[in-house]
């Protein structure tokens, strides 16, 4: 894997083999790149954008193929590209409990500020833009308070009452949380990692706000 990197236009292109080492490679190389772009806020949210690009490459465009990640920053937007040599466009759907892709590109229209594809002479790119500026941050607490109704929703609890909305919905937080640690551990993963990286996410942007 290699990589360029033009300080006055911040820019790295690094190719490499669709394997899953390469994977782990290309979060390492995201999280030095960032670090030295200033914008490692933004650090967990591209590693993960990076890393699911990367999987849906080894699933549908075949093990070992050659691509190309591009990453480009400019006035607090960081935006990410995965080219490949393929013509087939993924299209957001209703992701299935089963359906590894689909999850992963309604992982990416939640995170990104941006994101969609576009076709190249040798294939195609699926590309995301990042924001690390201060609307970008309160789209997220809008897009969590909307989660946390729709989690009260179907768990069936009562309307909120306006006076006590907040604390009311730490308390959906809360379960909504150790939700999310019941299904990280179904699948294998580690909660306590898990928590550990929110954490240093968040104080990363509180850091950086």
């Amino acid at each position: 894997m290699s990589g360029h990197d033009n300080s006055s236009q911040l820019r790295s292109v690094l190719p490499f083999q669709a394997e899953p080492a390469a994977v782990r490679e290309l979060r390492r190389v995201v999280r030095k790149q960032l670090t030295a772009w200033r914008l490692s806020a933004l650090t967990d949210e591209a590693e993960l954008v990076v890393s699911e690009l990367a999987a849906n490459v080894i699933k549908h465009v075949g093990r070992g193929v050659v691509a190309t990640l591009v990453l480009g920053a400019a006035a607090g937007l960081l935006r990410i590209e995965l080219h490949d040599k393929s013509y087939r466009v993924p299209v957001l759907g209703t992701a299935a409990c089963d359906d590894e892709c689909g999850r992963g590109l309604h992982l990416l229209a939640g995170l990104a500020a941006d994101w969609g594809t576009l076709l190249t002479a040798t294939g195609k790119a699926v590309w995301c833009e990042l924001s690390a500026d201060l609307e970008a941050r309160c789209q997220r607490v809008r897009r969590a308070e909307a989660v946390l109704m729709e989690y009260r929703r179907d768990a069936g609890a009562a309307p909120l009452l306006q006076s006590r909305s907040v604390q009311i919905l730490e308390e959906s937080a809360t379960d909504l949380i150790a939700d999310l640690l019941y299904w990280v551990a179904a699948g294998g993963g580690d909660p306590d990692g898990l928590l550990d990286r929110a954490q240093m996410h968040f104080e990363a942007e509180a850091k950086a706000a």
